[in-house]
C-alpha cells in the first residue's frame, strides 16, 4: 500500500509539472505575441523623416473664389494636422497692391501672421513670390529693378522666422541667355539675403526652370550657400501649348538632380486613384530618392487638382505622403 501511494504521489507531481510547463509555455507565446503586436504597432505609428507643411496656394480657390481670409491659413492648416506654414505672396496681393507694398503694409502682413502662428503652434516655413518681375530677363536694369522688388519679401521673410523665399526664373527662352540672366539675379538677391539669413531656392517652376540639368547648373555656378532649389514633385513641363505639355523632364531624374541643392520639397498631387495614389507621380519612388539624398525638413502638400475639393485634396496628398515615408527603405 505505501508503495502505491508513493507512485501515486509521484504520478501526481510528475502530472502538476506537465501543467506548470506547459502553462509556462504558453503564455511566453501571449507575451511574445505582445511584444510582436507591439512591434508592428510601433511601426505602423512611425514617424515620417520628414516633417509637414501645407502649401498656401492649396487653397487659392477658397480664398479667390470663396472669400477665405488668407490669414485664417494657420488655422486650417493646424486643423489639418500640418505644423509648417508656405505662404504664396499673391494671395496677399489685394490690400499690399491697394498699399502699394508700403513699409507699413508689408508690417501689417507679417504682425498678423506671425500672431496666426504662433496661436496655433505652427512654423512660418517659406513664402513663394510671384509678380514681383523676371528674374531672368535679358534687360540688366529690369533685372535688377525685379530683383529689388524682392528685397521687401527678403525682409518679411526673415521677420517671420522662415528660412527662405521661393523665386521664378522667367524672362527668357533662349537657354545660354537664360542661365547668364538667371545667375546674376539670383547672385545679386542672394547677396542681398545673406546677411538676413534667408535662403533664395528656386522652383522647377515650368519653362527653362523645368529643365533639372539647367537649373543645377545655374546652382552650381551661382555657388552660393543660401541659394538652393525646391524640388516639386510636378512641375517638369518646360513647354506648354492650348492643349497641354508639349516638351516635359523626367521628373524622376530631375528629382534627383535638384535634390543636391533642395532647401525645401513640394509634394504636388492633381489626380488619385481608388488606392489613393497619385495617378501621374510616384510618390513612393520620390520619396525614397528624397530620403536617400538626406533631406530630413518640411515636404510641403500641394493640392492642385479640381476632382477633389481643395480640403478633400489636401488631407488625400497628406494621407499619400504619410504612406509613402512607410513604404521607403
Amino acid at each position: 500500500m505505501k508503495t502505491k501511494n508513493v507512485l501515486k504521489k509521484g504520478n501526481l507531481l510528475a502530472l502538476t509539472l506537465i501543467v506548470a510547463v506547459l502553462f509556462s509555455c504558453k503564455e511566453t507565446k501571449k507575451e511574445h505575441a505582445k511584444e510582436v503586436n507591439a512591434s508592428e504597432m510601433k511601426a505602423d505609428t512611425s514617424e515620417p523623416f520628414f516633417e509637414l507643411s501645407l502649401a498656401q496656394w492649396s487653397i487659392h480657390k477658397m480664398i479667390r473664389n470663396d472669400g477665405v481670409d488668407p490669414y485664417s491659413f494657420a488655422e486650417k492648416a493646424k486643423a489639418w494636422g500640418f505644423t509648417g506654414l508656405e505662404y504664396v505672396s499673391q494671395l496677399y496681393n489685394p490690400e499690399l497692391e491697394k498699399a502699394n507694398y508700403s513699409p507699413e503694409a508689408m508690417a501689417a502682413f507679417v504682425e498678423k501672421s506671425n500672431a496666426e502662428a504662433k496661436k496655433y503652434g505652427l512654423k512660418n516655413v517659406l513664402i513663394m513670390i510671384d509678380g514681383q518681375g523676371n528674374l531672368a530677363v535679358k534687360d540688366a536694369a529690369e533685372r535688377r529693378a525685379a530683383v529689388e522688388r524682392h528685397f521687401k519679401w527678403v525682409d518679411a521673410a526673415a521677420a517671420m522666422g522662415c528660412h527662405s523665399i521661393r523665386v521664378n526664373l522667367a524672362g527668357s527662352d533662349i537657354p545660354e541667355e537664360w542661365m547668364a540672366n538667371s545667375i546674376d539675379g539670383l547672385t545679386q538677391l542672394a547677396t542681398y539675403a545673406k546677411d538676413k539669413n534667408i535662403n533664395i531656392i528656386v522652383e522647377n517652376h515650368g519653362g527653362l526652370s523645368s529643365n533639372g540639368a539647367m537649373l543645377v547648373e545655374v546652382m552650381t555656378k551661382v555657388n552660393m550657400g543660401n541659394c538652393g532649389t525646391l524640388p516639386d514633385f510636378g512641375n517638369f513641363c518646360i513647354k506648354r501649348s492650348p492643349t497641354g505639355c508639349e516638351e516635359e523632364y523626367d521628373k524622376y531624374k530631375g528629382i534627383k538632380e535638384l535634390m543636391v541643392h533642395a532647401k525645401a520639397v513640394s509634394a504636388k498631387a492633381n489626380d488619385f486613384d481608388e488606392a489613393g495614389n497619385e495617378k501621374e507621380i510616384d510618390y513612393v519612388r520620390i520619396l525614397q530618392t528624397v530620403k536617400d539624398a538626406g533631406y530630413s525638413g518640411f515636404i510641403g502638400v500641394e493640392y492642385e487638382g479640381s476632382t477633389l475639393s481643395e480640403e478633400d485634396g489636401i488631407i488625400a496628398t497628406r494621407e499619400l505622403l504619410l504612406k509613402a515615408a512607410k513604404m521607403v527603405n
